[in-house]
């Protein structure tokens, strides 16, 4: 046995017992290194998830007395694919196809998945189309119908879906799990009856964890019982896959008991199973019972670390999300970018720049800046935080911006008041691809609402609907209403309401948005008259919410009618109404202060505040104090 074969034998041994450390040590002491030996190393740091370092080593590598192979090339591609990077993917397509390797049937499938990855269809099937058709097999059909689902051109998958030679099971799957992603329930299920009536096919544990995902994600608790029904009397119920994606969507639904009943029913517990009820607990709320559940678990991993952090961020505890995410940097737990971004999330909500900040440097050195879910969660933090230009920044280091990139740093534009930069932004994305959805239009027309854009945004609310078929929702009418408040424009406001007043009495959410925007308008430009009329409308609507009154006698306030506003005021505390008080907050240095209205004794320098705040009133009153 040659020494090159024993010390790349070792390398690979010690890799596979995750000690990647002491095997680059041993890679790095070397004396001699063929390819083999270059892959051993490269394809460990890929299945690792250490993308950063696969890169580096085959860019070693190529420079070396070596030369990549094909093994190379698929290692290195299934590396631009976990990283959607499709940049440095397209610089490796160049690289293989000077190395003649553009003939291999593994490097084209590797391609067509990198390709398909990274939501670049166009190059997927070009490369597919270059290959003969008798070489293609059923990865490189399977990878090139991935890249349309993905992507989310599902004309174009079905087109190759019923293109295929032979629909394996396999694709199937592709299909239902990418239409159980875009929360497609009705199109799922009726894939899935197709499949049991047509094909040959019979569904595995997969084919059900895809749709009890996709039931779960719309919330829909009757079509998962009757998936989960359909699910045991195939013999499935007792895979741990299937399982799994049973008390998974009994967490997602935030059906406690059903989850808890999955979870003590399993025979043999794995990690899914102990995070799904941690998932589920933090669904309900009860963070008491997921910290004990969290406890118990005999292993955790991280995605149990990051259930806990996000669970506790969406449950309004933000001091404990972070109190685990700087356990879990502590643990051994090798984290990785959704941790990172759930923690950067509960920064945001509580805006946390400092603590932000310090999280953004830690994920440089990990390499995860260029991830979309934390380029996303960067953008946000940095918006809600005041700081533009860095906001700005992290949206330029995303490597392959998602329809949420493009979203988060509109709305971000849109509320620093820079209308123009939120409109150029949306050319850019119309020009780079991506279709713009309802949330889309929402930051549009509140961004042109704000800046009193008046007709940019009837321009966008009608593209909205003739360009891009988007359908209108109760948002959409409350931001066209708020326009049109604002700009003083209060009988077109009026009239765009009682237009759609159908959509928006008849809102799923109960949303009476749109007639309070209209009510704020009438007191901000002193229309009496309206406001009353609408008023009406609301305490009938909602005779238990507060806004209708407040805003009402904010109204009369504003007008000088001190009489109707008593009123007002008084019809409230019969109906035994309180205001919400108003909340605000500030850090500095590392502390976080909360001030409410109404509370002048929390604070423990309220005194010199109240003098400050009395201070900077007079010299607002008195501006000759500050010269010409």
């Amino acid at each position: 046995m040659s020494v090159l074969f024993r010390l790349t034998s070792k390398v690979a041994s010690l890799a596979k017992s995750g000690l990647i450390l002491s095997a680059r040590q041993v890679f790095d002491e070397m004396l001699e290194r063929d390819t083999v030996a270059w892959n051993t190393m490269l394809t460990s740091y890929s299945r690792l998830g250490l993308h950063q370092e696969a890169i580096s080593i085959f860019t070693h590598l190529r420079f070396s007395d070596a030369k990549p192979d094909g093994y190379s090339f698929t290692a290195i591609l299934n590396t631009c694919a976990s990283l959607r990077d499709v940049r440095f993917g397209r610089q490796v397509h160049s690289l293989v196809i000077r190395s003649r390797y553009d003939a291999s049937l593994e490097v084209n499938n590797s391609l067509i998945d990198m390709y398909g990855k990274c939501s670049d269809t166009l190059s997927a099937d070009r490369v597919f189309r270059d290959m003969c058709s008798d070489v293609r097999n059923e990865v490189t059909w399977c990878s090139l119908l991935f890249a349309y689902i993905n992507a989310g051109e599902f004309d174009a998958g079905f087109d190759v879906f019923y293109e295929m030679p032979k629909r394996v099971l396999y694709a199937w799957n592709i299909m239902i799990s990418g239409h159980a992603q875009c929360g497609k329930i009705e199109s799922c299920l009726r894939l899935f009856r197709e499949m049991l009536v047509e094909s040959e096919c019979e569904p595995d544990c997969y084919t059900f964890s895809a749709l009890m995902n996709a039931c779960g994600d719309s919330s829909s608790l009757v079509y998962g019982r009757m998936v989960h029904a359909v699910m045991v009397k195939n013999g499935w119920y007792s895979a741990a896959e299937a399982k799994n994606s049973v008390l998974s969507f009994y967490a997602k639904v935030g059906c406690k008991d059903d989850a808890m009943k999955e979870f003590e029913s399993v025979e043999v517990l794995t990690q899914v199973s102990w995070n799904s009820i941690i998932d589920a607990c933090m669904k309900t709320g009860d963070t008491e019972k997921a910290l004990e559940v969290f406890k118990l678990a005999p292993e955790r991993n991280i995605i149990t670390w990051t259930t806990m952090i996000a669970g506790y961020g969406k449950n309004g505890d933000g001091e404990k999300a972070l109190r685990f995410f700087v356990e879990m940097m502590r643990s051994e737990v090798y984290s990785d970018h959704f941790a990172y971004g759930a923690a950067l999330h509960v920064c945001s909500g509580l805006a946390l720049l400092g603590q932000g900040r310090m999280i953004h440097g830690c994920l440089i050195q990990r390499g995860f800046q260029g991830y979309a879910y934390v380029g996303n969660a960067l953008v946000n933090l940095y918006a809600k935080c005041g700081d533009i230009n860095e906001s700005n920044r992290a949206f330029g280091e995303i490597s392959s911006k998602d329809l949420v990139s493009w979203n988060t740093m509109l709305f971000a534009f849109g509320v620093h008041g820079l209308a123009d930069q939120a409109l150029k932004l949306y050319e850019d994305m119309i020009a780079s691809g991506p279709k713009p959805d309802k949330v889309t239009f929402i930051g549009l027309l509140t961004t042109c609402s704000h800046s009193g854009l008046v007709e940019e945004g009837c321009a966008v609310f009608k593209s909205m609907v003739e360009d891009y078929g988007v359908p209108l929702e109760v948002d959409h009418i409350t931001c066209m209403i708020d326009m049109f408040g604002r700009s003083g424009h209060l009988e077109e406001a009026k009239g765009l309401g009682t237009a759609y007043s159908s959509l928006v009495t008849n809102s799923s959410s109960n949303n009476n948005s749109s007639w309070e925007s209209l009510l704020g308008a009438c007191s901000t430009h002193w229309h009496t008259e309206l406001g009353r009329e609408i008023s009406e409308v609301l305490k009938i609507a909602e005779p238990s919410e507060e806004m209708s009154f407040v805003l009402l006698s904010n109204l009369y306030c504003s007008s000088g009618r001190w009489k109707e506003a008593e009123d007002v005021r008084t019809e409230m505390i019969e109906r035994g109404m309180k205001k919400t008080p108003g909340c605000s907050w500030i850090e500095i240095g590392s502390q976080v202060s909360a001030f409410v209205v109404g509370d002048c004794t929390s604070h423990p320098c309220i005194d010199e505040l109240s003098e400050t705040l009395n201070c900077l009133q007079y010299d607002m009153k008195n501006p000759v104090r500050f010269g010409p």
